[in-house]
C-alpha cells in the first residue's frame, strides 16, 4: 500500500517524456489516466482488501465460535443447574413428607403413651379404691367383732356365776381330754 502511495506521490515529480505523462490533478486528468490510476488501485488494493476482509472474516468466525462455545457451556450449566434444582426439589419434598410422617408417627406414639398412662392411672386408682374398700371392710369387721366380743363378755360376766363358771371349765377340760385320747 505504501508503495502505491509512493508511486502516486512520486509521479508528480516525474518529468514529462514526450506526449506521455501522468497527470495527478484529478480535475485535469483524462479518462486514460483515470483508468490507469483506478486499475493500479484495484490491482494493489485487491490483495490488501482481501487480506483485511479475510482477517475480519476470520475474527468474526472466531468470535462466533467462541460465542457458540460459551452458549453451549452456559446451556450445559443451565441444564445442570435445572437438574440440581429438580433433585433439590425432590429431596425437599422427601424431607417434607418424611418430616410430616415423622410428626404424625410421633403424635400417634404420644397419644398411645398418654392412653397407656391414663389406663395405668385408672387401674392404679381402681386398685387403690379396692384396697381402701377392703381395708375399710376389715376395720368395720374388727370393730364389729370387738363390739360383739365386748357385748358377749358383758353378757357372760352378767350371767356367769361361780357354778356356771365351774361347769364351763369342767366341760372344756373334758373336751381337751377327749381330743388328747383321739390323737394318741
Amino acid at each position: 500500500m505504501k508503495n502505491m502511495i509512493n508511486l502516486v506521490i512520486s509521479s508528480s515529480y516525474w518529468p514529462l517524456a514526450g506526449n506521455f505523462g501522468l497527470n495527478t490533478n484529478l480535475l485535469e486528468t483524462n479518462l486514460i489516466n483515470l483508468s490507469v490510476v483506478l486499475s493500479l488501485l484495484v490491482y494493489f488494493g485487491k490483495g490488501v482488501l482481501n487480506n483485511l476482509l479475510s482477517n475480519r472474516k476470520q475474527t468474526i468466525l472466531n468470535t462466533i465460535d467462541d460465542a457458540e462455545k460459551r452458549y453451549k457451556e452456559a446451556t450445559d450449566k443451565l441444564n445442570q443447574a435445572r437438574t440440581r434444582l429438580q433433585r433439590a426439589k425432590i429431596k425437599a419434598d422427601e424431607i417434607r413428607v418424611n418430616g410430616l410422617s415423622q410428626i404424625e408417627r410421633e403424635k400417634q406414639e404420644l397419644i398411645q403413651a398418654a392412653d397407656e398412662d391414663s389406663k395405668r392411672l385408672e387401674d392404679s386408682k381402681n386398685a387403690t379404691i379396692r384396697f381402701e374398700e377392703q381395708r375399710a371392710i376389715e376395720q368395720v369387721r374388727q370393730q364389729v367383732s370387738r363390739l360383739a366380743l365386748d357385748r358377749a363378755l358383758e353378757a357372760l360376766n352378767g350371767r356367769l356365776n361361780s357354778e356356771l363358771h365351774s361347769r364351763m371349765i369342767d366341760y372344756h377340760i373334758g373336751l381337751l381330754r377327749a381330743m388328747e385320747s383321739i390323737t394318741d
